[in-house]
């Protein structure tokens, strides 16, 4: 996963993984859920990987406007 820039300083996310048709986020807390197009929507996906790297705004879109529309929630063996 590749680290989240957070330039706010604020953000619930620390890191992210984007792939053709998803993005998985890890958040401070240690979860990691995975949002895709089949479940969360083809623009909402899009909006996220824009907002992942640019760094800021993540975390705010998804409790905004994503919600629990998420493709699944992974399995964390190790949290931090």
């Amino acid at each position: 996963m590749k680290r989240y820039r957070d330039l706010s300083g604020r953000s619930g996310v620390v890191a992210y993984q984007l792939s053709d048709d998803a993005v998985t986020v890890k958040f401070r807390d240690g979860d990691v859920y995975r949002y895709d197009y089949a479940v969360t929507g083809r623009l909402e996906v899009d909006e996220m990987k824009r907002l992942a790297e640019a760094g800021e705004g993540l975390a705010t879109f998804i409790s905004r406007v994503v919600k629990g529309r998420y493709a699944g929630k992974v399995r964390c063996l190790f949290r931090k």
